[in-house]
């Protein structure tokens, strides 16, 4: 089984060419290059609690530190974290490979 990108589970439609992207834009996390591939997502699709203005209950989420509460309670979050079970990037790690260049 194909794991699947946050906006695929989620349903947001702000993933390049997704529906919603002309009224809401692009999400933050469909865009971030640094994260891709982390979880075997495209870009931060499987860890886009990272990602500073991601969408969270139909409104844009603050910063990682603002949001993050709300994210480890997210049945995706969950579901990331279940899947990849001790492979599971844990964030200080990920806050590395934000710290690293575009590009």
């Amino acid at each position: 089984m194909a794991k699947k990108n946050c906006w695929e589970v989620m349903r947001c439609g702000r993933q390049p060419g997704g529906e919603r992207v002309h009224e809401l834009g692009v999400c933050p996390a469909a865009a971030e290059i640094r994260l891709d591939d982390v979880h075997g997502g495209v870009n931060a699709g499987r860890c886009c609690w990272m990602v500073a203005g991601t969408f969270c209950k139909g409104k844009p989420a603050g910063t990682m530190a603002m949001k993050f509460h709300d994210c480890i309670k997210c049945p995706f979050y969950d579901q990331v974290k279940a899947e990849e079970g001790r492979d599971y990037v844990f964030v200080s790690d990920l806050a590395d490979k934000l710290q690293e260049p575009k590009g």
